[in-house]
């Protein structure tokens, strides 16, 4: 026997017969002492004994393995069959989901059981009398609610009762993020809006065919307003006195009457959001909107109601076909998204339900005052949308305008093969009418007070969103009812003011030489944030308008390179991302001011630019856009264009998704569009007609 397998017995508690020894001895010449280094060795790809030769090595695995088997004190372990082993697995691992199953329907048990009360949850709290009997004031005389009946309701509200007072009008995107940006402490907030709920509006064409359910769409606003330690007051807007920092609210009472008061601000944001573009149009009382929660309430009440009259043996042919013709007025995302939801639901879901002769006369018709729809979008993605919709037999009319709406027929104009303009109708049996937004009937009255408010679509503010014409820095607006105004031009002289100071001249008689006018370009860039893009070359713009080739600009050359940059600048659009947006800009803009509040009022600083002063002017940042097109999504990044179908509709849902408001709006998404593929929308269709009253309930429950 090899020294080496001795050597490695004698370690051994019992000994080895001369039989196993014969199988530990190495069939070449292996030292004893390299054999005992690999016995030590484990798991080791690489070869730690350059010393041995390679073909050694399969040798002394071979009797490592044996020597392990031969020395273990363990039985060998018993084979089994692979059925049996098979059972084992599967009884192991159902046990397993039973258990793990019961474990977590037993937690959700007991807090569904923690969530019920049985004591009393009424308590003693102080209410100043001053909100139980408010005194009467202002040019009207009407009660001034300077104290609220919750402001004593915890320590919180009481600490915020000697802030400034600022009220917040509407609950849609940019109030909602004015809100959660908010430093609590900093201000005594109040939200002013007729609804109680905010409104997740990019999804309201799928809520309205019933892909979506409606509370899916909705989160009390409420619980928003209490993370900022609010109130809210669920009443509408009726004017503002701008003099003396009131607005006037009005409210129904419980006897049905509306009652009006006054709310003392400090600062006031409007963020009313607007109302759709008539269009100088007569007939739109047979139109249907969608702008919030009770539109698409009646939208799903209405097409449900023509579905069962076209099944009714006593409506004719003619009739039938007039019933299942549905137009929508507007190529625009919300018009586009609400046609391809609708062909969607009636290609998908009619069949199982109603007789298959309606979906042959079924029709679905998109008016177009452009030449392509999504005409903001870019022009490949517009193709692709009027290439799909062209498949599943949606009729697009594009440089089309709708002259009238009649009960049963629209008459639009459109232009023909030899661009003459020729008059046309359309039988119909329910148009959908999303033609743009106008201005509501409260921000009409806030321009008619305020000199220079010219535009007839929205309220126009500064760069800092500061109301023009306002008393400065006491009313901002956001969202769709405000317009940045983007007057570059008009201030020439103030960005000239401090040049003409050094020289002792008057602003329009200086000429500006090259190193002066990068200084003054700088001045525009933190004015007019969006004029950026248009002043990247300053060389070329200051050779190109230097007319008179004297190397300095006169303030009438100056003037004119400012206006064409003027003319380059576009509105911002009215969509939820500039809203929300506008919320978190001037959300940290007022905790800015609100951290600088108590050095200014040391210093006795009350007046000039102070929001100029503590915090940036506002630049907007498109995101880009996206639309869904039928089974099918189109998306727009900052020039990045793709479209597709079944992944990119997954994609559009995961953005929207992310972008919901609250951990219960996800999961109630989740969980419709999981019922859309396993139900289909039949379910969520045929409740339309008896969900009015069930709404209502749930959203004041909420």
């Amino acid at each position: 026997m090899h020294n080496g397998s001795f050597r490695a017995a004698r370690t051994l508690q019992r000994p080895i017969s001369s039989c196993q020894a014969q199988w530990l001895s190495p069939r070449a010449e292996v030292s004893s002492r390299a054999f005992s280094r690999y016995l030590r060795s484990s798991n080791q790809k690489l070869n730690p004994y350059p010393n041995i030769k390679p073909a050694l090595i399969p040798y002394i695995r071979f009797q490592r393995h044996t020597f392990d088997r031969l020395t273990s004190t363990k039985s060998a372990p018993l084979k089994r069959d692979s059925t049996y082993r098979l059972l084992y697995r599967f009884l192991a691992y159902t046990g397993g989901f039973i258990l793990v199953s019961g474990g977590l329907v037993l937690a959700f048990f007991l807090y569904d059981a923690s969530t019920y009360r049985e004591d009393l949850s009424f308590s003693d709290i102080p209410v100043s009398e001053y909100a139980l009997e408010p005194r009467r004031g202002g040019p009207k005389n009407l009660p001034i609610a300077d104290v609220l009946v919750d402001d004593d309701d915890c320590p919180e509200n009481s600490r915020s009762k000697d802030k400034p007072k600022l009220v917040i009008l509407g609950s849609g995107w940019g109030s909602v993020a004015l809100l959660k940006t908010l430093n609590p402490s900093d201000y005594h907030v109040t939200v002013v809006s007729p609804v109680n709920y905010f409104l997740f509006t990019p999804m309201l064409p799928s809520a309205t065919v019933g892909t979506l359910e409606l509370r899916s769409l909705v989160e009390p606003v409420r619980r928003i307003v209490q993370r900022a330690r609010g109130h809210f007051l669920k009443a509408e807007a009726v004017d503002v006195e701008l003099s003396e920092k009131l607005l006037e609210v009005a409210q129904t009472n419980a006897s049905g009457e509306k009652s009006h008061f006054y709310l003392p601000y400090d600062k006031l944001v409007l963020g009313v959001g607007s109302t759709t573009n008539p269009h100088g149009v007569k007939g739109l009382e047979h139109c249907h909107f969608l702008k919030d929660i009770e539109d698409a309430r009646k939208i799903k009440n209405t097409v449900l109601q023509n579905l069962e009259d076209a099944c009714l043996p006593t409506t004719t042919d003619e009739e039938r076909r007039r019933l299942l013709s549905f137009v929508v007025s507007g190529g625009g995302p919300t018009g586009v998204e609400f046609a391809a939801e609708l062909f969607d639901m009636l290609n998908e879901d009619l069949g199982g339900s109603f007789p298959k002769i309606l979906r042959n006369e079924i029709s679905v018709h998109v008016i177009q005052s452009r030449g392509h729809i999504l005409n903001t979008y870019d022009e490949a993605l517009s193709k692709f949308a009027e290439q799909r919709f062209a498949h599943d037999q949606i009729e697009v009319l594009t440089n089309s305008r709708v002259k009238e709406v009649q009960k049963d027929k629209i008459l639009f104009s459109q232009k023909d093969e030899k661009g003459e303009t020729v008059t046309k109708e359309l039988p119909m049996g329910f148009c959908l009418w999303s033609t743009g937004v106008s201005q509501t009937e409260f921000c009409k009255r806030i321009a008619e007070k305020i000199d220079g408010q010219t535009n007839k679509h929205a309220l126009e503010t500064d760069t800092h969103l500061r109301l023009n014409g306002a008393p400065l820095g006491s009313v901002y607006a956001i969202g769709d009812c405000s317009t940045v105004q983007n007057n570059v031009a008009d201030h020439l002289v103030a960005f000239l003011r401090n040049i003409a100071y050094e020289r002792g001249k008057d602003p329009e008689t200086i000429n500006i030489t090259f190193k002066e006018w990068r200084a003054v370009a700088q001045k525009v860039k933190k004015r007019f944030p969006q004029a950026t893009d248009h002043l990247r070359r300053l060389d070329k713009l200051f050779e190109q308008y230097d007319r008179d080739n004297s190397g300095t600009l006169d303030f009438g050359e100056l003037h004119e390179l400012l206006i064409q940059i003027d003319n380059k600048l576009t509105s911002l659009p009215a969509t939820a991302q500039r809203a929300d947006q506008q919320g978190r800009y001037l959300g940290k803009k007022l905790n800015k001011l609100a951290q600088a509040a108590p050095g200014m009022a040391a210093n006795e600083v009350d007046y000039g630019d102070l929001d100029e002063a503590a915090y940036k002017a506002f630049e907007y940042h498109h995101m880009g856009s996206l639309a869904y097109v039928g089974n099918s999504a189109i998306f727009d990044f900052n020039g990045l264009s793709f479209s597709g179908g079944l992944m990119a509709v997954y994609l559009w849902r995961s953005i929207y998704f992310a972008q919901s408001v609250s951990f219960r709006t996800r999961v109630l998404l989740a969980m419709d569009w999981s019922k859309r593929a396993l139900f289909g929308r039949g379910k969520s269709i045929s409740r339309g007609l008896n969900m009015q009253n069930v709404s209502v309930l749930t959203i004041s429950q909420t």
